[in-house]
C-alpha cells in the first residue's frame, strides 16, 4: 500500500478555506477512505467536521441503471458536437442563466467550451452574435464546475470562485469531453427551438436534503461503466480515467425557452419506458461526458457552493442551445434516422 498523503489546503482571513486529509491509497487495497474537511471563516476560526467515505472504489459501487429499450416508433440515432476541452481556458464563476448579470454567482469556477463569449452578462443576443470552440457553426455554451487535484493550492487559491470560496487545489482539465444529442425510446424527436436553456442536476443537493429531487451526479470510471456513484467520487482502476456522465432533460414543454427554476419548461422520460410525459414531446437529449486523469487515491474533488462541501452529489451542468436553425435540423435527421454523425 502506498504511503498515506495528507493535502492542508487553507486559506487566511480574507475567505474560506478547506482543509481535507486524505488518504492516497492503492485502488485495490484496503476498505475504507475517509476525508476530513474543515472550514475556514472569515475570522479564522476552524469548524472541523468529518467526512466518511467521500470516496468509493469503482468496484464496490452500484451498477449503473439500464436504459429503457428502444422501440420501433423511438429514434435511435446520436449526434456528437465537437467543441474541443476548453484547450483555451475559458473559465469564470459566472451563471448567465440562474444568475444574469451577477460576478461571482457561482462561488465555484466553470469550464466552458463552445461559444466563447459566455460570462455573467452573456444573452442570446450576444451569444449569437459571438465565435465558438465547435465545429460546424455550433455556437451553444456548454459549461460545468471544474475538477481539481486537491493536494496543492492552484493559481486561484485568493480569487473568488477559487480558494476564495472553499475551492482549493490546481484545476484539471479533461481528458476528453464528449457532446452527444441522443433520441427517445419511445417516439421520434423534434428540433429543440434556439435558444432553450436547460439545467441539469442540483448545485444545492447537500443543503436540498438528502431526497433532494434534481441531483442526478453520475460518477464511474472510463473501464468500468456497468458502474456508477451519484454521492461519493470513484477510485478507478489502474489506467482509468473519472467520468462525470450528465443527462439533461430530453422532453419539452413546446412553448418556453426558460422557465421561472430553468427546469419546469423541460423534464425527464420515464426512466423505465422512455416515454414523455403528457403534454410533452421529445427533442435532442443532450449527454455530457467528461473524463479525466486524476490523480491517485482520493486527491480530486468538484468545485461548489461554500456551503456545499465540495461533494459528489453537487455535481451539474448547463446549457443553452445556439445552434443555427439549419445545423438543428441536421442533428433532428439524423437522429431519427439512426444515424450515428
Amino acid at each position: 500500500m502506498m504511503a498515506a498523503v495528507f493535502a492542508v489546503l487553507a486559506l487566511g482571513a480574507a475567505g474560506v478555506g478547506v482543509r481535507m486529509a486524505a488518504a492516497a491509497e492503492d485502488p485495490a487495497a484496503a476498505p475504507a477512505i475517509q476525508s476530513t474537511l474543515e472550514s475556514v471563516d472569515a475570522q479564522g476560526h476552524r469548524h472541523p467536521v468529518t467526512v466518511p467515505e467521500d470516496y468509493i472504489r469503482i468496484a464496490n459501487a452500484p451498477a449503473a441503471a439500464a436504459a429503457p429499450r428502444t422501440t420501433a416508433t423511438g429514434s435511435r440515432g446520436t449526434f456528437t458536437s465537437r467543441c474541443g476541452r476548453n484547450a483555451n481556458r475559458h473559465r469564470n464563476s459566472d451563471n448567465f442563466i440562474t444568475s444574469p448579470g451577477i460576478s461571482n454567482a457561482a462561488h465555484h469556477t466553470h469550464d466552458y467550451v463552445g461559444n466563447l463569449s459566455t460570462d455573467g452578462n452573456a444573452t442570446d443576443e450576444s451569444l449569437a452574435a459571438a465565435g465558438t470552440t465547435c465545429r460546424a457553426g455550433d455556437l451553444s455554451t456548454y459549461f460545468w464546475p471544474v475538477i481539481r487535484d486537491i493536494r496543492t493550492a492552484g493559481a486561484d487559491a485568493e480569487q473568488p470562485g477559487g480558494g476564495a470560496d472553499g475551492n482549493m487545489g490546481t484545476i484539471l482539465a479533461p481528458a476528453q469531453v464528449s457532446l452527444r444529442f441522443r433520441g427517445n425510446a419511445q417516439a421520434k424527436v423534434t428540433a429543440m427551438p434556439r435558444f432553450l436553456r436547460i439545467i441539469t442536476g442540483d448545485a444545492k443537493a447537500v443543503t436540498n436534503g438528502p431526497n433532494a429531487p434534481n441531483a442526478r451526479a453520475h460518477w464511474t470510471c472510463s473501464g468500468a461503466r456497468d458502474k456508477a456513484s451519484t454521492d461519493k467520487y470513484p477510485i478507478c482502476g489502474r489506467g482509468q480515467l473519472v467520468q462525470r456522465i450528465s443527462d439533461f432533460p430530453g422532453c419539452w414543454n413546446g412553448t418556453d425557452t426558460d422557465s421561472p427554476t430553468h427546469r419546469t419548461h423541460t423534464s425527464f422520460a420515464d426512466p423505465a419506458t422512455g416515454a414523455c410525459p403528457a403534454g410533452t414531446t421529445a427533442i435532442p437529449q443532450l449527454r455530457i461526458t467528461l473524463s479525466y486523469r486524476v490523480p491517485p487515491g482520493a486527491s480530486y474533488a468538484v468545485d461548489s457552493f461554500p456551503e456545499q462541501l465540495r461533494k459528489a452529489v453537487t455535481d451539474h451542468n448547463d446549457f443553452e442551445n445556439v445552434m443555427p436553425d439549419r445545423l438543428m435540423r441536421a442533428v433532428v435527421a439524423c437522429i431519427n434516422s439512426g444515424r450515428r454523425c
